[in-house]
């Protein structure tokens, strides 16, 4: 499995606690430092909770299991 297939794999398995809120979250890319960019799309375009969604549950998560992966970021949906 490539980095990519691996952050994909990740975030479908917190996709369904994103989803139980009615929001949803897709991989956008990984940049050569690490830092990884998903869309948050649904509920959670706008939502106050967001960055605490990205940095607290879905960074953790990736960090954790990814060590590849440095940061991760929220690209902003139009």
């Amino acid at each position: 499995m490539n980095l990519e297939e691996k952050i994909v794999y990740t975030l479908n398995k917190i996709r369904p606690y994103i989803q139980g809120d009615g929001g949803d979250i897709e991989f956008d890319r990984i940049e050569d430092d690490g830092v990884v960019y998903v869309k948050l799309l649904g509920a959670c375009i706008g939502c106050a909770l967001s960055s605490v969604t990205i940095k607290m549950g879905v960074e953790s998560i990736l960090m954790d299991e990814i060590p590849e992966v440095t940061e991760v970021r929220l690209e902003e949906t139009v």
